[in-house]
């Protein structure tokens, strides 16, 4: 597989819309995608949203049995980077204390790419001394944060907790793991196309030349102009033909 995989994560919050926006910006920088929901971030956005964006299928089951090999393993070990965003206190309580009760929170354990999460929650639940005792133990684990920035936040508060901005993110993804240039557009014209476009251009101005004068009009003279032909002579009437014979 080519370029570098990020498995975006996805988590019960209105910022989870965001997500959209999200894939397609990585997505322009070159990367490959593979979105993975939990059963409260369904609930904000269609995986079906994801799916058409990030042209590949969205995860949502643990224990999907259309799925072979194991999907967590396998999402864990392709990816060069985890992405939670937007992370809720839930998810960041739960890799906090080493919990493992479904795809997203699997897939962290086992992977060993960075993972990176934008914290996105009400502002009294981000400053809780226990969702800050996670964070500060999730940092010591060498996890790294994006955010959350002071906004409107959906409760009404304008405080910190909002989900950083989409740009942030993508600018803090590519410093993690730099981005691999998208590839370059082909030019599908083909030679005979183009030999076919310079003649009809040959044509057209072959179609704007006015063709030479004879060799008897420029002898001519450019101001003369042709003699008009002698008429016949007009025959006489027959009567008098006949006046002549008599005398």
């Amino acid at each position: 597989m080519n370029g570098k995989e990020i498995v975006l994560g996805v988590t019960g919050s209105i910022g989870a819309y965001k997500a959209a926006d999200l894939v397609r910006r990585l997505k322009e920088r070159g990367y490959g995608v593979t979105c993975v929901l939990t059963k409260e971030a369904e609930h904000f956005i269609a995986p079906l949203t994801l799916q058409a964006l990030s042209e590949r299928q969205v995860h949502d089951d643990l224990f999907a049995r259309e799925v072979f090999p194991v999907i967590h393993t396998t999402l864990a070990d392709r990816a060069n980077l985890l992405l939670i965003a937007p992370a809720t206190a839930n998810v960041i309580g739960k890799l906090a204390n080493g919990l493992a009760d479904d795809l997203l929170t699997c897939i962290a354990l086992a992977t060993r790419a960075q993972i990176l999460i934008a914290p996105a929650m009400n502002v009294h639940m981000y400053q809780h001394p226990t969702v800050q005792a996670n964070v500060v133990r999730l940092k010591k684990l060498g996890y790294r944060f994006v955010g959350p920035d002071v906004g409107q936040l959906a409760c009404g508060y304008e405080a910190i907790g909002h989900l950083a901005d989409v740009d942030e993110i993508v600018q803090t993804v590519v410093q993690l793991l730099p981005a691999v240039a998208p590839p370059a557009r082909r030019d599908t014209s083909s030679s005979q196309d183009r030999d076919s476009l310079r003649s009809l251009r040959s044509l057209r101005s072959a179609a704007r030349i006015v063709p030479p004068r004879s060799p008897a009009r420029a002898s001519a003279g450019t101001n003369s102009r042709p003699r008009p032909a002698a008429r016949p002579a007009r025959r006489a009437p027959a009567r008098t033909l006949r006046a002549k014979r008599r005398r």
